[in-house]
Parts: C-alpha cells; sequence; structure tokens
C-alpha cells in the first residue's frame, strides 16, 4: 500500500526534484567551460572541483549554529536565491564577455554552500514536516528521485551542451533553483527552529558541538565515518574512471555517458525496495547487507578493460554498486533523523556534510598523485581494496535501537 505524505510534503519533494534535475543537467558544466571557453590547463580545472569542495564545506560549518537557530522554510528558500543568483550570473558574464576563472570559482564556492545549508535546513524540516515512521518512505522518495535524475540529466544535459553549449546548462540549473524556492514557499504549516539564548555569542566550541555529538553516539559514529569514508573512496575514482575510460581506451563521450547513466537506474531500484526490504528483514539487517555488498563491488572495476567488454564491466559494477547505494542510503538518513534532537538537526547535518565534501576535495587530490605516481587503473584498485573494510565501520546490533537522544533545550515550532 502506497504511503500518503500530504500536499506539503508533495511541494518539498516537487522543490527537491527541479532542483536535482537542474543540477545533474549542468553535471561537467563547468569543467567544460573552464577548458573550451576559458583554456584553462588540466590542474586548474581539477582546482575547480577541489577547491569549490573544500572551501564551501569549511563555511558551511560555520553556517550550521546560524541554521539551527532559524525557521527552516526562509533559510531554503534563501539558500535557493542565493544559489540562483550565483549559477545565473555565470550566463550573464558570458553573455557580456567578462567570464573568467576567477567567477568560476567564486560561483562554485557560493552555490556549494548555499547547497550545504540548503539541505541541512530541508533535512531538519523534513523531521518536522513527516512523521517519525514514514521517514524511511520519504527518504526512499527522495533517493529514487535523485538516482533517476542522475540517469536522465547528464544525457539531457550533453545534448543541449551539443545544441547550445555548455553555458545553457548552467542557466537551466539556475532556474531549477528559483523553482524550487517557489515550490517550498508553497509548503504550509508551520516551521522549525531551536531557541537560542539573545546574550550568548556564537562561540568557537559552538562550531564544534556538530562531531561531538556525532562522535558520542554510536550507532551515529559508525554511520558517519562509513558514510565520508566510502563516499570520500568512490569519488576520489571518479576523475581517474574518466581519464581511463576517455584518455585511455577512448572510449566515445556518447558510451561513457552510457556507462554512468544505466546504472543509476539501479539507485531507483534500490531505493523502491528499501522500505519493503526494511518491513520484512529488518533495518539493521538490511543496512549491514547492503553496506557489505557496495563494499565489494567496486574492485570489480579493476577488471575494465578497452571496448565494449569494458563498457559492459563498469555498467555492470556501477548497477550493482548504485543498486547497493539505493538501499542503504534512505535507511542511513532515516535513523541519523531519528537519532538526532530536533534543536540539533540543522547543525548536525552540515558538520557531516561538511566534513564528507572536505574528505572527498582531500582524497581526489591523494588519488590523482597515486594514479599519477602509478596508474588510473591501479589507484582506482587501490580504493577497491580499501573499500572492503570500510563495513567495519557500521555499527553492531547492540546499540541499534537506542532511543532519540534527549537534548536540554526543545525545539521552537513557528506557527
Amino acid at each position: 500500500m502506497r504511503v500518503r505524505l500530504g500536499p506539503d510534503f508533495g511541494w518539498m519533494w516537487s522543490a527537491y526534484a527541479v532542483s536535482t534535475y537542474g543540477t545533474w543537467i549542468a553535471f561537467g558544466a563547468f569543467p567544460l567551460i573552464a577548458v573550451n571557453v576559458l583554456g584553462s590547463p588540466a590542474f586548474a580545472v581539477s582546482l575547480l572541483d577541489a577547491a569549490g569542495l573544500a572551501v564551501s564545506a569549511t563555511v558551511a560549518v560555520a553556517l550550521g549554529p546560524w541554521v539551527e537557530h532559524r525557521a527552516k522554510r526562509p533559510v531554503m528558500i534563501a539558500m535557493d536565491l542565493i544559489r540562483f543568483a550565483a549559477m545565473a550570473s555565470v550566463p550573464v558574464a558570458y553573455a557580456l564577455g567578462l567570464l573568467s576563472y576567477g567567477h568560476l570559482l567564486v560561483v562554485s564556492v557560493v552555490s556549494g554552500t548555499a547547497g550545504i545549508a540548503f539541505s541541512a535546513a530541508s533535512g531538519a524540516y523534513l523531521k518536522h514536516l513527516v512523521r517519525r515512521h514514514h521517514l524511511l518512505v520519504a527518504n526512499g522518495r527522495f533517493e529514487g528521485t535523485s538516482w533517476v535524475a542522475t540517469a536522465a540529466g547528464p544525457p539531457l544535459g550533453g545534448a543541449l551542451v551539443g545544441l547550445l553549449g555548455p553555458v545553457v546548462t548552467v542557466l537551466a540549473d539556475a532556474v531549477s533553483y528559483l523553482l524550487s524556492a517557489i515550490a517550498v514557499g508553497r509548503v504550509g504549516g508551520g516551521d522549525v527552529a531551536a531557541p537560542r539564548d539573545r546574550v550568548t555569542r556564537l562561540r568557537a566550541v559552538d562550531l564544534l558541538r556538530g562531531w561531538r555529538f556525532i562522535l558520542g553516539d554510536r550507532v551515529l559514529r559508525g554511520l558517519f565515518l562509513n558514510s565520508i569514508v566510502v563516499g570520500g573512496l568512490i569519488m576520489a575514482t571518479a576523475p581517474l574512471l574518466a581519464v581511463l575510460l576517455l584518455g585511455e581506451y577512448h572510449l566515445p563521450a556518447w558510451q561513457y555517458g552510457l556507462a554512468f547513466g544505466v546504472p543509476a537506474l539501479g539507485g531507483f531500484v534500490g531505493a523502491r525496495l528499501s522500505a519493503r526490504l526494511v518491513a520484512r528483514h529488518g533495518r539493521h539487517r538490511v543496512m549491514i547487507v547492503s553496506g557489505w555488498l557496495r563494499s565489494l563491488f567496486p574492485l570489480g572495476l579493476a577488471f575494465v578493460g578497452p571496448g565494449i567488454p569494458g563498457l559492459v564491466t563498469v555498467i555492470v559494477v556501477e548497477g550493482l554498486l548504485i543498486t547497493c547505494m539505493g538501499v542503504f542510503n534512505p535507511i542511513c538518513a532515516t535513523e541519523r533523523l531519528q537519532r538526532i534532537p530536533a534543536d540539533h538537526t540543522a547543525r548536525i547535518l552540515s558538520t557531516w556534510s561538511a566534513t564528507g565534501k572536505l574528505l572527498q576535495a582531500v582524497l581526489m587530490v591523494i588519488w590523482g598523485v597515486l594514479a599519477t605516481l602509478t596508474s588510473p587503473l591501479a589507484a582506482i584498485t587501490m580504493s577497491g581494496v580499501l573499500l572492503l573494510a570500510t563495513p567495519l565501520l557500521l555499527p553492531g546490533r547492540t546499540h541499534w535501537s537506542a532511543p532519540e537522544p534527549a537534548s536540554p533545550a526543545q525545539d521552537v515550532r513557528v506557527a
């Protein structure tokens, strides 16, 4: 039986969907612009990705407490409008002949920071909007939407780039944030914000509370370490796989797009199955099994070769990996939301996301050096071997059913 989550969730889901599709339509637009329009060297292109991740994540850690003490819908709308303005500035500057590498770098940082703040606010608001026992269904719908957008967005964006150039996809991304802000504005009902002592200023120790809370809870600590390490190791190999397939094996661009578009459909399937599997086998068992499986499959990329066999290998390996991620991710997101007190949700989610992005930036650089010293395939294989150990970080069953922690300060619901 399909669970109905109400029209307010529908508007929030619509906001997420439209901005996610916009993001994936514009996937790879900045590197394309940097190379084809600005003539930037390879190091500058890599720096664009790594610096954007690192700086935005660092700034977002400080934004966590700020988001925590404010009503969440206005924050979400403001972050969407900031992303709209930042992304829209790129086609405007291009039309005026003023676009520069520095401009792209600033936009990357601003949009990345606003994205983390939006995610923190939306996670806290989702906990307020959806009943506790429906969170897994809600997160499953978000996860499924994300993977469908991952499958459909890049091919559509590639077609737009071929017809009109990479700048038009950035404009499409900008418009998606404007539409997202409108959808969030249509959400009715109350809001939520944590109380704050007006006399007390933000102190440096406040920025560390997100990490202290995560590391102080055994389940959250295990999920946190597992998710950021797995995400970092997988993302570190993404540029190397592109170099391997496009540079060394000379795959056509459409085959490269196919290698990542088709497997993303597995994420949609996994997300749809997640709640059903939990209902039948239990949350902990499904998470452990899917967590182990997603650590095994990436090692299959060590056997990728040239030609059609190599393409098929990538599609099969990535498809199995992403299907397991589609099952795992909604359970992880739900357990995380259920264990965090409402007045700490935004701070902890921003800390979680920012730390993951920082680690991704660091590992991208390290794996780039490894690939230079060895080869892209050898570096990808090293990542696959290390991933085999990551399930050991997952929490054990004995601590799994602990209730949501109490908090001395309760959240304030704003009518």
